[in-house]
């Protein structure tokens, strides 16, 4: 029976302007760490670590992934780039929040989800820091303590669309895909969970789809239509 509502963040419960964002963050991260690397070449090395993180299908945190690839295209000492990225994430990272915003729906959605007994969990793709994951949630009117559980790249083992990244938040949820819902804009990352069985709800304001296939889901629909949804949902309590 389903009890758990699994959310995607970017795109999901906060909307934003992907390539407003990536510019700024990129454009901040340039200048926090200017006197290190030259610009161009630190975000070929991001994008390049990111490439292999995401394609990672061994048991390995993605944060480790991440910096063994990361450290061989540096030059300098690892720890002092760990340094600069963790105050890079408190600092120049804030300032990727004029590329989102806020939808009430969507968080009025949650709660009465919440409400009603379900439990909800966020799976964003575990790119980033938690810290910039907490930001990100905090700028979408959330809080933790919203969410039972939480991915980050700190914790996780595998990045969407790999169907091991469900299978962890599963596990680590503590429930089946049968007991699940996956809420996501992104057809072929979110989407895919319904190959494990879960229910899938495409949300489609933002919709990322990269391929000419199909779009598969059990449901699909605006903020208007989820909210919709989570009120006419039947109750667990």
């Amino acid at each position: 029976m389903l009890n758990t509502i699994i959310f995607d963040l970017d795109g999901t419960l906060l909307p934003l302007d992907m390539d407003h964002f990536m510019h700024i963050y990129f454009k901040e991260m340039g200048i926090a760490f200017q006197d290190m690397i030259e610009p161009k070449r630190l975000v070929d090395n991001v994008w390049n670590a990111t490439n292999v993180m995401v394609n990672n299908i061994e048991y390995r945190t993605n944060e480790d992934v991440f910096m063994e690839k990361f450290q061989t295209l540096i030059d300098g000492d690892l720890d002092t780039y760990l340094q600069r990225f963790d105050e890079f994430y408190d600092k120049g990272f804030l300032k990727t929040r004029s590329a989102v915003s806020h939808m009430p729906l969507i968080v009025e959605a949650v709660e009465l989800l919440k409400q009603k007994g379900y439990q909800t969990v966020l799976a964003t793709n575990p790119l980033f820091p938690r810290k910039a994951i907490i930001h990100r949630l905090k700028w979408a009117g959330f809080q933790e303590e919203d969410f039972s559980y939480i991915t980050c790249y700190e914790n996780n083992h595998y990045c969407k669309p790999q169907i091991q990244f469900y299978e962890e938040v599963l596990q680590e949820a503590g429930k089946s895909a049968v007991e699940c819902m996956m809420v996501g804009n992104d057809v072929e990352e979110d989407m895919v969970a319904g190959k494990l069985g879960m229910q899938t709800y495409l949300i489609t304001n933002h919709i990322i789809k990269r391929s000419t296939e199909d779009i598969c889901c059990t449901y699909q629909g605006g903020y208007e239509d989820f909210l919709r949804f989570a009120q006419e949902i039947k109750s667990l309590k």
